[in-house]
Formats: C-alpha cells, structure tokens, sequence
C-alpha cells in the first residue's frame, strides 16, 4: 500500500512546477487528488495523464474566496473527504527595491500567498476529516531574505504566522499544519524569477544562483515533492508547526 492510500489532497497551482511534481507522487501513493489552478488546459492534461479516476480539477483563483469554497466542495463531492490540503499556487511578483516597489504588485504577492493560503485554511479545516495535514509551500526568503524581493518575501514570511497559528488552532483534532521552505528549484516559475534578478540569459542566470548554494544545484521538482508527502503522510506523525527547509 502506498502511503497515502485511500487519502485525497486539494494542490492549489497544481498545474506546473512543484505542484504538478506533487500530483504525480501522491497518486503514485495512492491518493486522489483535486488540482485548483488558473490553467484549464494544463488541469485537463494532468488528468488525462494520471486518469480522471484519481484526478480532477477546477479553475480557481485563491484570491477568491468563493472560487476556493467551491473548489474544497467539488473535491469532497468528488471523492467523498479531504484528508491534505497543500497550499502551493504563488506567483514571484518583480525585482525592485522597496523604495521603488510597485504598491500594486506588492498587494498582489500578498493577496495570492497570503489571502490565498487563509482562504484555503479558513474554509479547508472545517471539511477537513481529523488526523488530515496540511502543507504551506513557503520559501527559503520565507525564513531569510535578499534584496529587491519586499513583496515576495514578506509574503512567504507572513505564510509562517499563518501556518503556525493554524497549527495551534487544528491540533485538538490531530491536523497537523507545517511550512515547507524550498531553495532554487529547477521550474519555469523559478527560472522567470532568475532571469528577472540578474537580467541573464536562463542557463547564465541558473549558474548564478547555483554559485551561492552550497550543494551547488538547483532542486529538481520531484525532490521538493518528496518532502511535500513526508509532510502530508504518518512519516511526520509528530510534525506541527514546523518550517522544513528543502534548500541546498
């Protein structure tokens, strides 16, 4: 039996990237899966590859909070409960500093991390079924920080105050809630956010990044994905309120 045999997860931003990695493994291990994303297309795809038995899906925006209610009740109408909610969908906002940090696009960052992970928990711990987890994906600059990344950075700080003061709230009920902090992996969203930041070429700019990490690599999205079903899985039976990095 696989570890998450006869379990069901809700991936937001589960079409690309870490999440898509995520999909892929917890049916592997035996969960059926809901994806909440922007990209029908990219949704569809995965279902067709994993199998609609095991996959579905609904175009869902986590600013929305009622795009989000109807995501968590077309998951439990679907396969009948929920037992991991992996809080994942994110988008890196620009590279600029503070001074000169567009307001706009800082709300954003905001709103997509931060509101978007409280909807999820707001309305996903109510259907949740007792012992379930629940994952945060943060960041290695939600537990440090660099130049220019005010809007992404505090977001994924701010993450960690959700995740813990939720870990508090979920444990009479055995739910356990944690962080995980990924460092630089190897995805279209990080490669976009590389290039943004040094204003090179992908491969020149990848090298760059590599250069200040000590295993001296990037992640690949599988690797962060195993972590991602340690945390969901009995492995981390005694795990809450913890921020796991997964970072080089």
């Amino acid at each position: 039996m696989g570890r998450l045999e006869n379990k069901v997860a809700l991936i937001t931003g589960g079409e690309s990237g870490i999440g898509l990695a995520t999909a892929r493994l917890f049916t592997a291990e035996g969960a059926r899966v809901h994806l909440a994303g922007l990209s029908a297309g990219r949704m569809k795809a995965v279902a067709e590859e994993l199998g609609p038995d095991v996959v579905s899906w609904s175009v869902t925006d986590v600013t929305g909070e009622q795009q989000v209610i109807e995501a968590l009740a077309q998951a439990v109408d679907r396969f009948g409960g929920l037992d991991v909610l992996f809080s994942n969908a994110g988008i890196s906002g620009v590279i600029a500093p503070i001074a000169e940090y567009p307001t706009d696009v800082f709300r954003r960052v905001v709103d997509v991390h931060v509101l978007g992970a409280f909807h999820l928990l707001k309305h996903g711990l109510p259907r949740l079924r007792d012992g379930a987890s629940v994952i945060i994906n943060s960041s290695v600059v939600g537990l440090t920080s660099d130049a220019g990344i005010s809007g992404y950075a505090t977001a994924k700080h701010a993450q960690v105050g959700l995740m813990r003061t939720a870990a508090k709230e979920a444990a009479a009920r055995g739910i356990r809630v944690n962080s995980l902090h990924p460092g630089p992996t190897d995805t279209e969203f990080q490669r976009e956010i590389e290039v943004s930041a040094t204003g090179a070429p992908p491969d020149v700019a990848a090298r760059l990044f590599e250069a200040r990490i000590p295993l001296a690599r990037h992640a690949c999205a599988e690797e962060i994905a195993r972590s991602v079903l340690y945390l969901a899985c009995a492995d981390s039976s005694f795990m809450t309120g913890a921020t796991l990095a997964v970072d080089g």
